[in-house]
């Protein structure tokens, strides 16, 4: 929001958020400040406005700066009533753990009863509770709330803090396979199809567990998805994790834009034994079917 993000109760309530957590993992301090990710399992939204379950495998990756500044990022899928599904891709901040703010975006089903969501503007006040491992989201419509100094939070990143990314890599012209760095066996969900909506034709494929085996060893984790554009052309954008076999955990990001093919990028901690990940150039095959999921293997970048 250009003008600040307001305080959220200063807006009308029309849903909450609850959702318990299967897992929360703390990655430590990666290029982008501390990291933290939550998984959600099966959670509700109820409210005045919506009534619906939030699906297993939602996101929160939350991440803390030197100076306290608490940035987040949350991927939701909802299932309405009528068996209709919403996708969620939202940013917030706040200058605390105990004041963010999450502006939310909404891909909605175009002509549905929920289509308003595509248009409103709204923000949520986020509640993630550790000890618990609950996590919930309180949205408001804040379309009639007035952006002013008392109500406005604004934000100054510490100097030198590099930004995360929100958009994904391009692969250059000239780049090509190289060396083999993984192969991985993911484990699919049947899609939840959101249809055509303000970004085109939305449809999600949940990602249930899997292996990873050559440079690096360990488990795909459940929770994430395909979070693919099939308009044309046909997009793929894949946000999941990887625990390593020594515990250490891997964002994952494979994702392409046209017929390029797929490319993928790591999160993983600046100390950590897959520190390249964070700084390395990498390319990724196409899904092949294999065992009810698909086969992937990731290289090396070469020119």
């Amino acid at each position: 929001m250009p003008g600040g993000i307001p305080s959220p109760e200063g807006g009308t309530l029309i849903f909450e958020v609850q959702t318990n957590l299967d897992r929360l993992a703390t990655l430590g301090t990666t290029p982008y400040g501390k990291r933290c990710i939550a998984v959600g399992l099966e959670g509700t939204v109820t409210g005045p406005k919506l009534s619906a379950t939030i699906l297993a495998g939602a996101l929160d990756f939350e991440l803390a700066l030197s100076n306290g500044v608490i940035e987040v990022e949350d991927i939701l899928v909802f299932r309405m009533e009528d068996g209709k599904y919403i996708y969620s891709r939202s940013a917030g901040v706040g200058p605390d753990a105990k004041d963010v703010r999450v502006v939310m975006d909404f891909e909605a089903p175009d002509g549905s009863a929920v289509e308003w969501l595509n248009t409103g503007q709204f923000v949520a006040r986020r509640f993630l509770n550790e000890s618990a491992k609950t996590l919930s989201l309180r949205v408001y419509d804040v379309s009639n709330s007035a952006a002013d100094a008392a109500n406005v939070i604004r934000i100054a990143k510490p100097a030198g803090a590099k930004p995360q990314p929100w958009d994904f890599r391009q692969k250059h012209p000239a780049e090509k396979p190289g060396q083999e760095l993984i192969v991985e066996s993911v484990g699919l969900s049947p899609s939840q199809r959101v249809g055509p909506s303000k970004r085109g034709t939305r449809n999600i494929i949940p990602i249930t567990g899997g292996d990873i085996t050559g440079r690096i060893t360990g488990r795909v984790l459940a929770g994430g998805a395909d979070y693919q554009n099939l308009s044309a052309p046909p997009a793929i954008d894949a946000r999941y994790l990887w625990q390593a076999s020594d515990g250490e955990i891997i964002i994952v990001r494979n994702t392409t834009s046209a017929a390029d093919g797929l490319v993928p990028t790591f999160e993983t901690r600046s100390e950590g034994p897959y520190a390249y990940l964070n700084t390395g150039l990498y390319l990724s095959s196409n899904p092949g079917v294999a065992n009810g999921g698909v086969k992937i293997t990731m290289y090396d970048s070469a020119k």
